[in-house]
């Protein structure tokens, strides 16, 4: 028999100090956000399916949780995540013919989660542009994504650069369908050269050759010249190889402390991202703490194929990351019926101090906050000393 308060795997409870640390980081996140022009959107967490799914969404299908609308009769989702909802606001709500930055912040859910460890209910921020082509958008929002990780206490980084047009330079013209498309995709960021051999056994001998070159190139900035020898002459590799080693090089130089490289066989997102896309590491964690990078053709579907480019990370693993501050500073006071007392209390509350009444019989709780401070009676007023 099931106990009642015990909650689905991979689901929890945040409890009063995490989820204070967690709320401070996620207000510093749209606060750098916002010094970038950024505003925030609230999408809904549920949404028709078709709607939730369409476009890049239908790579989340396996990930979204369904249900019936007992008012419509129609198959929501619970949404996985929020980057296609930001496409559809920016597309039909919005609607605006020059350059959007939207940011968001809320919870997604999964229904397997990514990890042995890993939570199935993210808290999801991410930011969006939408409406420029050039780099300069994605410049900006790979500065966004490393000041906002700088801002909750991570600045050493690893930033790995890659780009779907490669892949989709080297199979160019070639027949193969979407699944051997998905496993081939998968044996390239795995480096199974076997795998890889055996699924483009059929292909034109360049193709095969070049393929297995992409699972070499990895690396340092040096990897870029070497592509560029390695790898067959097609204008969107081309293009992908120039992009890279230009947004490197200004990443570089606004981020010192920054370590780049580049995996060029890592094509995770291939359906999903248009150009180059790009995931920051730091120790003490497996996998990437953020991921981003261009998807000129989320918006298509809702009629609007605007350029689009972005990024997202999970705020509870970055709380994990992070030691959580120290208590809140307080003062700590004395609760009772007292008018003069109520008062002084309702004054310093009002000046954003941080006023803990500790009740009747309840004089040693109070742990969660650092009351550093006390107010005391002196005659016939109310007093802040120092405890």
């Amino acid at each position: 028999m099931s106990s009642a308060w015990l909650l689905p795997e991979h689901i929890a409870d945040v409890l009063p100090a995490e989820a204070r640390h967690i709320e401070e980081l996620r207000r510093g996140l749209l606060d750098v956000a916002r010094g970038y022009g950024f505003e925030l959107v609230m999408p809904p967490l549920l949404e028709h399916l078709d709607s939730l799914l369409s476009g890049t969404g239908r790579e989340l299908d396996l990930k979204t949780f369904k249900l019936v609308d007992q008012l419509s009769g129609r198959t929501l989702g619970v949404r996985a995540d929020t980057t296609s909802q930001v496409a559809r606001i920016d597309a039909h709500l919005l609607n605006r013919e020059g350059l959007t930055r939207l940011c968001y912040c809320g919870p997604v859910l999964h229904t397997r989660p990514e990890g042995l460890h890993a939570t199935r209910e993210p808290l999801q921020f991410g930011a969006e542009t939408y409406g420029h082509v050039g780099l300069e958008a994605d410049l900006e929002i790979q500065d966004l994504a490393l000041d906002c990780l700088r801002s909750a206490g991570i600045s050493k980084v690893m930033l790995d650069m890659g780009d779907s047009r490669i892949l989709r330079g080297l199979l160019a013209g070639v027949n193969a369908d979407a699944a051997r498309i998905a496993a081939l995709m998968a044996a390239l960021a795995a480096k199974d050269v076997q795998a890889v051999s055996t699924l483009c056994a059929a292909f034109p001998a360049p193709v095969r050759d070049a393929l297995q070159s992409l699972m070499q190139l990895y690396g340092g900035a040096e990897i870029l010249s070497i592509a560029a020898a390695k790898l067959p002459s097609h204008p969107l590799v081309s293009a992908a190889l120039s992009d890279l080693r230009s947004l490197s090089t200004s990443v570089q130089q606004a981020h010192p402390e920054a370590r780049i490289g580049f995996d060029l066989a890592d094509i995770g997102g291939y359906g999903y991202y248009s150009g180059a896309r790009f995931a920051v590491y730091t120790d003490g964690c497996s996998d990437a703490i953020a991921r981003g990078g261009r998807y000129d053709e989320i918006g298509a579907v809702f009629g609007r194929n605007r350029p689009a480019v972005g990024f997202s990370l999970d705020v509870k693993e970055l709380a994990m990351l992070m030691p959580g501050r120290r208590g809140v500073a307080a003062i700590r006071a004395a609760g009772g019926e007292s008018q003069a007392l109520r008062a002084a209390v309702r004054l310093l509350r009002e000046e954003g101090e941080t006023v803990v009444c500790i009740l009747p019989g309840h004089e040693h709780e109070g742990q969660e906050f650092d009351c550093d401070r006390e107010l005391a009676q002196a005659g016939d007023q109310w007093v802040v000393r120092a405890l």
